[in-house]
């Protein structure tokens, strides 16, 4: 609760003010059943029509300052519950940026988002409702019960056995409803990344006709967010009749005893309505009181998994400037590195990776699938720590370099393309916000994307459809290697970049690279042996070991596993060196 609590404390002025109204707007509520009962015993059945004219005034005053008084506490909880809800939201984004990548992928994309929206949403009404209600509905009940004491003392057996078997209730139902609605959510959340997986492979759905077995899986998903619901549903359906008839037996009695106390000369016929009515009142303020403690429940469920990110630990980074690094050293080094993903049950990522990498020079990364390659590249921008060994950028270990400033020295082209919605050329500029015109241009030219983008209608202000729909596989690649150049970084890691690039194409930008990044260390992530045979240094992969490091030459003499690679691609055989 203590992130609640900050946010109370946020807005306690517009909540001061709800409660004031709040409060007031009961007083009037309360003040009416009184007002009537003298109208009625004084005014009608004593004949007094000017009684009856000021009194109906005086209620007609009391209506209208109440209404008042609804009116801002309206608008005070909205304005409060609408900010409270877009600092949460903001308090989360902020909170994911920050989290370490072990945790993304411990909370998973479809959970975040139902945090993010379902969540916030139940806990932004929470805060209206308790605005709005929260205090009133007491205070309605403690006020109509010392106005029934005030109409006939003996009424309150009546009204104390009914409200302590009411209480009762709502006690049960609470502790029954919150495991249900925990249950829900996370059904819902099921039902969620069912659906963003299903949205981000719609084009393989699609190829491969999979639309039976996506309509079982969020069939399942769905049918289980169904019976949660209507077993959370079931408990709400047997404890609210319950309430209404506690509440009706509580009428009936005061009905029954009524009529007898005004035969007995003990009650007057004003008194016994007015009782009716605070009687009324006293359900209604019920309702309230179990509408909100349900949707305490609910937002029981929701907060702790809100609060499940706000108290997630960020990765421990370093903020410290003025690194002192070693000029002389090389620009990358692996020191016996093991990494390890959490929860694994197999063996290790990467074991004993031991490899140097000097400034201007480039490094490719060759294995098969699995052995480790892409996860070589997450240790190097600090996606994750190592299990084993060290990783150092210009002779100081990766863990001691500021966060931004490590990610202003490396950038990336990933595996898989990542563009996002808007011009071609803010997509370029993603890298370097500040960088000029020409250096969009130059930098597009350098990753063989400029043709391609002047021949479309718009040129670079062209719009990306989201995640580059309008773009072929080569076309996004390309801008992606443009946005990582125009970051001007220290540091280049192509993943596996140039896959949908044809050979010619995949040449000019090496070259390119060569030619434009010559005090850069590049770092080729590929299965393609031709985009690491002119590489400075190569590092081959299998099974997360080092199988072999040095040259193209060396490796060809003394590494087996990197013949083999050679000879599966482009036919070298056995015993030739080139």
């Amino acid at each position: 609760m203590k992130h609640f609590r900050k946010y109370i404390r946020s807005y306690w002025k517009l909540g001061l003010l709800s409660c004031l109204c709040v409060s007031l707007e009961a007083l009037c509520d309360l003040f009416q059943p009184k007002l009537m009962s003298r109208l009625v015993d004084d005014g009608v059945f004593m004949g007094d029509m000017a009684y009856v004219v000021r009194t109906g005034s005086l209620m007609l005053g009391i209506v209208a300052l109440g209404s008042l008084f609804a009116l801002t506490r309206n608008i005070s909880a909205s304005n409060a519950s609408q900010s409270f809800g877009q600092d949460l939201r903001d308090d989360l984004y902020t909170k994911i940026q920050s989290l370490s990548v072990d945790d993304i992928d411990r909370f998973e994309g479809g959970s975040l988002i139902t945090r993010m929206t379902n969540d916030v949403t139940q806990t932004q009404n929470f805060v209206n409702m308790m605005m709005r209600i929260f205090f009133k509905a007491p205070v309605i009940c403690i006020g109509a019960l010392i106005m029934v004491s005030t109409l006939n003392i003996r009424a309150l057996y009546l009204v104390i056995p009914i409200v302590i078997c009411v209480f009762g209730v709502i006690g049960v139902s609470m502790r029954l409803s919150y495991p249900r609605f925990a249950r829900m959510q996370r059904a819902m959340d099921k039902l969620n990344t069912t659906m963003r997986e299903y949205l981000t492979g719609i084009r393989l759905v699609k190829a491969f006709r999979r639309f039976d077995t996506e309509e079982k899986r969020f069939s399942s998903a769905n049918e289980a967010l169904e019976e949660r619901g209507v077993e959370a549903g079931r408990v709400m359906a047997v404890f609210s009749p319950c309430m209404q008839l506690f509440s009706g037996l509580g009428i009936a009695g005061i009905v029954f005893f009524g009529s007898r106390w005004v035969d007995g000369g003990l009650m007057a016929v004003g008194s016994v309505m007015a009782f009716v009515i605070y009687m009324q009142q006293i359900t209604q303020s019920f309702n309230m009181i179990s509408n909100i403690l349900n949707q305490i429940v609910r937002v029981r469920a929701s907060w702790e998994r809100i609060a499940e990110i706000l108290d997630a630990d960020s990765p421990d980074f370093r903020t410290d400037a003025g690194a002192a690094y070693d000029s002389a050293a090389p620009a990358v080094i692996f020191d016996n590195v093991g990494f390890a993903y959490k929860g694994s049950t197999g063996q290790s990522a990467l074991e004993g990776i031991t490899f140097s990498l000097d400034r201007g020079a480039t490094l490719g990364v060759i294995g098969s699938t699995g052995s480790g390659k892409t996860s070589l590249a997450a240790l190097l921008l600090r996606f994750y720590a190592p299990t084993a060994g060290g990783v150092k950028i210009n002779g100081m270990p990766i863990g001691d370099i500021p966060e931004d400033e490590l990610r202003s020295k490396i950038a990336v082209v990933p595996q898989t393309a990542a563009l996002f919605t808007g011009t071609i050329k803010e997509n370029i500029l993603w890298g370097r916000p500040d960088a000029s015109g020409e250096e969009v241009v130059r930098c597009a030219g350098l990753a063989c994307a400029h043709d391609f983008i002047t021949a479309a209608r718009d040129g670079y202000d062209t719009v990306i459809g989201q995640g580059g729909v309008n773009l072929s596989g080569g076309q996004k690649q390309r801008l992606s290697i443009a946005r990582a150049l125009i970051r001007k970084p220290e540091i280049l890691i192509l993943d596996d970049c140039t896959s949908a690039l044809d050979a010619i194409t995949e040449a000019r930008v090496k070259q390119n690279l060569k030619t434009y990044a010559s005090g850069m260390a590049c770092v080729f992530i590929t299965q393609r042996i031709g985009t690491v045979m002119d590489c400075d240094r190569v590092l081959v992969l299998e099974n997360g070991r080092a199988a072999g490091f040095g040259s193209h030459k060396e490796l060809m003499r003394d590494c087996e596993p990197y013949r083999d690679i050679v000879r599966s691609q482009i036919g070298v055989y056995e015993g030739r060196v080139s």
